[in-house]
């Protein structure tokens, strides 16, 4: 078949990846460069991790997600994967990190449970006598997103697929399969696939009842000299408890110290407006983990990264099929560890057809 997709992100990249391999003439499109720093998935990393509290459905499906990063691995003939690992630091009686390690402990999923003292002599950068405990689990770490751009970008050109960069799509004919771009030329296809992430409601307005957008930031640090080495050698932090639903990535792969909280988002009409940081806006999104982590004010602000996600009311994935043209929005803040096996799937659905099985296992309904 011929394929059309639209959106060069970790979705539309993978998505791709697996139709070339499946033999498909694949055109890729781009509103901007591959990768795409504007992107959801444009940052320098994203966490991989098993934890999902209640939502145990996705938890099993990481092992899914890491056998297709494996297969991705054996095609790019690299690695984009620091398995440094993950932890959670609780807070509060039922916080985040605790529904985390209830899940992981209710699938039986390793994980190595600290005490304060012992949190602390591990991870030099948490404050005494401000959390309950922390744990550790070994099945995560962080995934090198610009990288692995890069890299499918490359097999992808190498194995005959078309990809045009800085090319934006105005329109999708979903009864015709058809996109119109910018320059007002149509391209044609037996399928389309949109895979936009923020911009999908610019072309599928009605699809505002079900996908939010939101505008998001965070901030890169460079953390004081005496815990430099805590931090590189620290695992990933999923969690940092309490109510900030707040994550850190280490430096890894190209990227800095950076943290990032879920309260640090609103409502936004345009995936393109607000894109330029605020001032103050680092230093608002860094005082949000005092506490556990001490001595922040001397965490210097290296830059602010803006982001536009969307996301359905209950943060799972979305599919939705209409005419030729299926629409795939991986995204609610957590869809870059799927990243591959989302490819997978769509590409196993163009084959058979079965869009409610796509459904289920977006939405962690079904294997």
């Amino acid at each position: 078949m011929k394929i059309t997709i639209v959106g060069a992100g970790i979705a539309g990249l993978s998505s791709a990846w697996s139709l070339t391999k499946a033999g498909h003439a694949v055109t890729l499109i781009e509103q901007g460069p591959i990768p795409n720093p504007l992107a959801a998935s444009g940052d320098h990393h994203r966490i991989i991790r098993r934890a999902y509290g209640a939502a145990g459905g996705y938890a099993d499906a990481i092992s899914e997600a890491y056998a297709a990063w494996d297969e991705l691995w054996q095609d790019m003939g690299t690695s984009h994967l620091d398995p440094r690992g993950f932890i959670c630091i609780s807070r509060e009686a039922g916080d985040e990190a605790e529904e985390y390690r209830q899940g992981l402990e209710h699938g039986d999923y390793p994980l190595e449970l600290y005490e304060p003292a012992e949190a602390i002599k591990r991870f030099g950068y948490l404050e005494e006598g401000t959390f309950r405990y922390a744990f550790f689990s070994p099945e995560g770490g962080a995934l090198h997103c610009r990288k692995i751009a890069v890299d499918i970008a490359r097999w992808l050109r190498a194995h005959g697929a078309t990809l045009l960069e800085n090319t934006k799509v105005t329109a999708v004919d979903s009864a015709a399969g058809a996109v119109t771009l910018a320059d007002g030329s149509v391209i044609t296809a037996d399928r389309v696939v949109v895979t936009s992430g923020a911009w999908v409601t610019k072309l599928f307005p009605d699809l505002v009842t079900s996908l939010t957008t939101y505008r998001t930031a965070v901030v890169y640090l460079e953390p004081p000299a005496d815990l430099q080495a805590a931090w590189n050698n620290s695992p990933v932090v999923l969690d940092v408890g309490g109510r900030t639903d707040g994550y850190i990535i280490p430096a890894s792969g190209g990227g800095g110290l950076k943290f990032g909280s879920g309260l640090h988002k609103r409502k936004s009409a345009d995936a393109d407006a607000g894109r330029v940081a605020e001032a103050g806006e680092g230093e608002a999104i860094r005082d949000l983990f005092a506490p556990p982590m001490k001595r922040l004010d001397e965490y210097k602000v290296t830059s602010v990264v803006t982001c536009a996600y969307t996301f359905t009311a209950d943060e799972r994935f979305f599919a939705t099929e209409e005419g030729k043209c299926l629409v795939v929005s991986a995204c609610s803040g957590h869809g870059y560890k799927f990243g591959a096996a989302v490819g997978r799937r769509v590409a196993q659905t163009l084959g058979t057809g079965d869009v409610p099985l796509l459904k289920r296992w977006l939405r962690a309904e079904a294997a």
